[in-house]
């Protein structure tokens, strides 16, 4: 493990970020995730550098620094036109809100910074320069045990911070790993601390762990440690079968955000509640709606029967462009729920993508008369009668889409017309 440390590819200006700090005296790693996955063998996403110099003092090392989060310790220096973070070692305060410290306090000793982090994998500090490994808590052990376990005490670090929880669940299902007997007893205790966290911050847990390739298990932890009664009691309160089956289709349907909260949730909740829930977790409500529509439609085994009229009436319901997605969260369904039935409905996804593929008339702007052209055949004003109109056209075309020619569609404008004079 400490060959894949020594042998990291380490961006340049990171390396000079650390080169001039320590060459002031100031004792200078790189810390927490990007340690965590070069121990792995993982390329990092980011580099945070944390020192002992004072923020000031960082400032002072440099041409330009911007002050990012200067009251808390943490400065991002521009160097060759990188951004380059860099945090004071520091210890803090007391938790009052179950999420921050109530103070912070700047050290010297990168020991006491490490023993304020979350788990002992994120708790390790390397200086590549020096190639010298501080990992006071047995991070690289736990790591080659795939073990998620909190920095000392599991009831203190969760009592402080309530995301924690939620983030060892996230972990264990990323990383493939499993939770420490101490660490996971602690989350139950500390639901009440958990409450209190901002739904946006567990709904970006919820979707790293929902887009990870073990999200059927993090989703198990999340039940049984009873997080999800906490954020999304709909799904932690179904039956265990249907959870079962709920679980393993998100695990069949692809990593995207939308099919797998659709996949969860399709056979659990209508399309009211889900859209409710995608709100209630703050999604942005283009994500919500859609998740709702494709829970809506997700059965599509029902529809193996369907004339190609009721089909192009699904898809002017869900749209072409999110054909892909609905297909998605309903293989993943009907693989988990009846693989007996996957060749026929493998069939009908294959209507469907040909009839969307024929591109026939879906909305009013595909008609081949305008809202003008229909008050002029009607010789009407705006009214609303040609709201009416255009829905029988609609209705027209999406049972025969070769009707749709302007001449076509002013016959039957006509005789429509001249049926409800009759009537």
């Amino acid at each position: 493990m400490l060959a894949n440390l020594h042998n990291a590819d380490i961006p340049q200006p990171v390396l000079d970020v650390i080169a001039r700090l320590r060459e002031l005296g100031h004792a200078v790693y790189l810390v927490g995730g990007c340690v965590r996955d070069m121990v792995r063998d993982v390329p990092p996403k980011d580099f945070d550098v944390a020192t002992s110099a004072l923020p000031e003092e960082v400032q002072r090392a440099f041409r330009k620094v911007i002050p990012t989060g200067i009251q808390h310790g943490t400065v991002t220096v521009v160097q060759g036109g990188t951004h380059v973070e860099v945090t004071t070692f520091r210890s803090e305060g007391d938790y009052l809100d179950g999420r921050r410290p109530s103070s912070v306090a700047f050290e010297r000793d990168i020991v006491k910074d490490l023993s304020r982090r979350d788990f002992t994998i994120n708790a390790m500090a390397y200086n590549p320069l020096d190639r010298d490994l501080v990992d006071p808590f047995g991070g690289q052990t736990d790591l080659q045990a795939q073990l998620i376990k909190c920095v000392g005490s599991a009831l203190e670090r969760f009592s402080e911070d309530g995301l924690r929880p939620m983030r060892a669940v996230r972990f264990a299902a990323v990383l493939g790993f499993t939770l420490d007997p101490d660490t996971r007893d602690a989350i139950p205790a500390t639901l009440g601390v958990f409450r209190k966290v901002a739904l946006e911050r567990v709904r970006e847990e919820l979707t790293k762990l929902l887009l990870s390739p073990r999200a059927e298990g993090g989703l198990v932890l999340l039940k049984d440690t009873g997080l999800m009664d906490v954020f999304l009691p709909e799904v932690a309160q179904a039956t265990p079968d249907a959870a079962r089956l709920a679980r393993a289709a998100v695990q069949a349907a692809p990593a995207e955000i939308e099919p797998r909260m659709a996949a969860l949730l399709a056979d659990l909740v209508d399309r009211t509640q889900a859209r409710e829930i995608g709100l209630r977790l703050k999604f942005p409500n283009k994500v919500a709606d859609l998740v709702a529509l494709l829970v809506e439609t997700a059965k599509l085994e029902e529809r193996v029967s369907d004339t190609d009229a009721a089909l192009r009436r699904l898809l002017a319901r869900v749209g072409p462009p999110q054909l892909p997605q609905l297909v998605a969260v309903a293989r993943a369904r009907v693989q988990v729920r009846a693989p007996e039935r996957v060749a026929e409905v493998e069939r009908l996804f294959a209507r469907l993508e040909a009839l969307a593929a024929a591109k026939p008339p879906l909305v009013p702007k595909d008609l081949a008369l305008t809202g003008g052209d229909i008050m002029a055949t009607l010789a009407v004003g705006p009214s609303p009668i040609v709201g009416e109109a255009t829905r029988f056209l609609m209705d027209s075309v999406l049972d025969e889409p070769a009707l749709n020619t302007a001449e076509g569609l002013k016959q039957r404008l006509l005789a429509w017309r001249a049926a409800r004079s009759g009537a």
